[in-house]
């Protein structure tokens, strides 16, 4: 259907995430077919034959597909806002008095659509961005950046805000957790096929060996030889590939449209074009959260890197053609690229930091091994044991924190970290309530 106006445009945006959605299940069957080719490949007679018992293997395979993808889904249903909020630095705001403006405004717009309040956030951070989470709409969240709330006026920031309400209200967090279970499934399998891969470069398909000879002389009543399982594993390869690209880009479009059909909810909610382009304008200027890993930004209102990408792998579409659909189909005005602002660069060490003229040949600062009896730091081998490690920023113990849990899958790591969170936000010792994450490897 051709789109005339912003209703319009929000229809064919919801069918258009309709088809990509329908696309994960094709793409989970493609994927089981693959594992059914590498399994039937060893003792398939012929290549035709082989592709028949892949396919009667299908209906095994797929119900486990389903069943890991669905504890997959349990673990995200849980602890997806927890998670976030870690992952990102964003803190609660617990009390409407401490953030009146941001409260206000989001509690007049939830009014306005008979929708619950979500939980509310910031993210202490100069830069320009929001992002919304939550897989129901009675637990769901909206954070914002200190930096947007204080470049954005109250019609531009409720701009922003409708837009975050609206990926609530669309059930675009549950969206995006399907999808990227989907594709994680199938990634999942795509890297144990290449593992699997690896493993058998030394195999030789043919014999050389006595057990090679005896395994191919029991087989050789139903095996085709090396030729057919050549066959089989190739054609496995091919659909392996090509169902794990296939689903990050339908992931990439699925996050692409969300983010149109987001402005258009926003435009409905505030009757308000010129508002939401203005406040698009501003987040452009200075969008990057650098600190917060790639997975998270895709979530954000925008990221000027995950944008550029080429065409089919961006999560985000560019702002210019954003915008370009709200005058087109909104009526909006557009008042023009701003210009983009740097980030703050780091800050220089201070040279008069008396640490670091201190005289070596004080007897306070004397290297610890003279007369102590103990090594030296020069010593091979010693230096990286003595060394002591650089203290952290709270965002950095945060990232450690999901690099650590990634690696080891310790739920206890993320518990620890939350309790340390808890007590900052108490004004308590973080060391005193947990012990902290280690470090990520160097």
């Amino acid at each position: 259907m051709q789109a005339t106006g912003l209703r319009t445009h929000g229809w064919n945006t919801a069918l258009r995430s309709i088809l990509l959605l329908a696309g994960f299940p094709f793409l989970l069957v493609a994927m089981g077919y693959a594992i059914a080719l590498f399994l039937v490949a060893w003792d398939a007679p012929t290549v035709a034959k082989g592709f028949a018992q892949a396919w009667r293997l299908l209906p095994t395979i797929i119900p486990l597909a389903l069943v890991v993808a669905a504890i997959w889904f349990a673990i995200a249903w849980k602890a997806n806002l927890r998670i976030l909020e870690i992952a990102s630095g964003a803190k609660r705001v617990a009390d409407p008095r401490d953030e009146p403006r941001l409260w206000r405004l989001a509690e007049e717009l939830c009014i306005a659509r008979g929708m619950t309040l979500p939980r509310l956030s910031v993210i202490e951070s100069p830069a320009r961005n929001a992002f919304a989470a939550g897989l129901t709409p009675d637990r769901s969240m909206v954070a914002v950046t200190r930096g947007l709330m204080d470049a954005l006026d109250d019609r531009e920031l409720s701009a922003v805000l409708a837009h975050e309400l609206a990926h609530i209200r669309n059930g675009d967090a549950r969206i995006g957790v399907i999808a990227t279970v989907f594709c994680g499934v199938i990634t999942l399998v795509t890297d144990g096929v290449w593992n699997i891969l690896k493993a058998m470069r030394h195999v030789r398909l043919g014999g050389g060996g006595r057990s090679s000879s005896s395994s191919s002389s029991s087989r050789s009543g139903n095996s085709g030889g090396a030729g057919v399982v050549v066959v089989l594993i190739l054609v496995a390869i091919v659909i392996a590939v090509m169902a794990h690209v296939l689903a990050i880009v339908l992931r990439m479009a699925l996050s692409r449209n969300r983010e149109y059909l987001a402005d258009t909810g926003a435009v409905e909610m505030t009757q308000d074009a010129d508002a939401m382009i203005s406040a698009l304008r501003k987040v452009a200027q200075r969008p990057q959260l650098p600190e917060v890993a790639e997975q998270v930004r895709a979530l954000f209102l925008h990221d000027r890197a995950l944008s550029r990408n080429v065409g089919w792998f961006a999560t985000h579409p560019p702002i210019e053609r954003r915008i370009e659909a709200l005058v087109r189909y909104a009526g909006g005005h557009d008042p023009g690229p701003l210009p983009e602002i740097a980030d703050d660069p780091p800050p220089a060490e201070d040279a008069t930091d008396p640490d670091a003229t201190l005289a070596p040949w004080k007897p306070e600062h004397a290297p610890a091994f003279a007369g102590g009896g103990e090594a030296s730091p020069w010593a091979p081998g010693t230096a990286e044991q003595t060394a002591p490690l650089a203290p952290r920023s709270e965002q950095q113990e945060r990232l450690d924190a999901m690099a650590a849990f990634a690696r080891t899958l310790d739920a206890g790591i993320m518990q620890n970290q939350a309790k340390r969170e808890e007590a900052r936000r108490e004004g308590r010792n973080p060391d005193e309530a947990a012990p902290p994450p280690p470090h990520r490897p160097r």
